[in-house]
């Protein structure tokens, strides 16, 4: 017996409502179901204006605020599906309403120390906080 895609999409999306993690998770707006759990407690997902548990239902036409990997995306439910499924699919169950990310140029620039190299010195440390713009003087950074 062969498995039609279309019979199992229409199994897929049969109900009318889905949990938000799980939603979120299907149409690959975060890497694991875990995690859309965890931005639902931690209050980084919103489904119309309000901040939702993971259980929470959602619904066509919903539009959900998450806020992940450094920055926030809306999208507004299409079709609510329950399992997860490949990209191009995944970007027909909403429309995406999000601005666009930052240029790459803009993104701040991070140390990366050679794997190894150990601890650095105290040369190297005060070079890594004038890079990120935080030296502060001895009494400041005392908390005195």
């Amino acid at each position: 017996m062969t498995h039609s895609p279309a019979a199992g999409s229409a199994a897929n999306t049969a109900a009318g409502s889905a949990r938000v993690d799980a939603w979120v998770w299907a149409v690959r707006l975060v890497k694991t179901r875990a995690v859309a759990a965890a931005a639902c407690r931690a209050g980084h997902v919103k489904v119309n204006g309000e901040r939702v548990k993971p259980a929470q239902a959602v619904r066509a036409g919903d539009e959900i605020r998450l806020f992940h990997a450094g920055r926030e995306r809306i999208v507004v439910i299409s079709r609510i599906i329950r399992k997860r499924v490949g990209a191009p699919a995944a970007a027909e169950c909403y429309v995406d309403n999000s601005p666009p990310p930052p240029p790459r140029e803009e993104t701040p620039v991070v140390a990366v120390r050679d794997r190894g190299a150990g601890r650095p010195t105290k040369r190297e440390r005060r070079d890594l906080t004038r890079l990120r713009g935080a030296e502060l003087g001895t009494q400041e950074r005392r908390g005195r």
